[in-house]
């Protein structure tokens, strides 16, 4: 029988250092998408991965099993991309290898039944999502992240991101209604 993430932790609190390498197997590429769904850059995505489960290794004394460990991991993870986008708002640069086009087929998956025509149109309508979604604001991006591709709860997200499960709530709404009205165009076309 696997061990559960809660056990997983009392383990490495307990000095099983290889509890955390099961976790990290188990949560990083969830963590990973996620940081890429926060950052836009997928070397930024992947070294704040990889620094989550360096600070997930230094909090593992403060973890408390009844506490959803899928909330306290996403909880370090945001805090991380939070203090990334400070950081880089005080240090700006523009990067000269970074593809867009290329990041947003890294996620996106192909369909082999689709002719060319259906595969530009998808192709099309899955970039100019991914483009409305890189441009939501930092909070509603969160909350819209957890909520979708990590199937959060509002009191969930509401312990990732901050506030009350309704502030959580009122988030997704609001980036549900910015989605609809940037891509109400493209989705008319298709």
């Amino acid at each position: 029988m696997e061990a559960t993430d809660q056990e997983l932790m009392a383990r490495l609190a307990s000095g099983d250092d290889l509890a955390l390498n099961e976790l990290m197997t188990r949560w990083r590429s969830r963590i990973a998408s996620f940081l890429y769904r926060m950052t836009t850059c997928v070397e930024t995505a992947a070294d704040l991965a990889q620094e989550t489960f360096v600070k997930l290794y230094q909090t593992r004394h403060r973890y408390r099993p009844e506490a959803k460990f899928s909330t306290y991991l996403f909880a370090i993870a945001n805090n991380l991309a939070r203090n990334q986008a400070r950081w880089k708002l005080r240090h700006p640069t523009v990067s000269l290898d970074q593809d867009p086009e290329e990041a947003a087929r890294l996620i996106e998956p192909v369909d082999p039944g689709q002719t060319p025509d259906e595969a530009a149109i998808s192709a099309e309508r899955s970039k100019a999502i991914h483009q409305a979604f890189r441009e939501l604001p930092a909070e509603l991006r969160e909350a819209m992240s957890l909520f979708i591709y990590e199937d959060m709860s509002y009191a969930e997200i509401s312990s990732v991101v901050g506030g009350s499960p309704k502030a959580a709530e009122t988030r997704i709404y609001r980036a549900r209604q910015v989605l609809k009205d940037r891509l109400k165009p493209t989705l008319r076309q298709t």
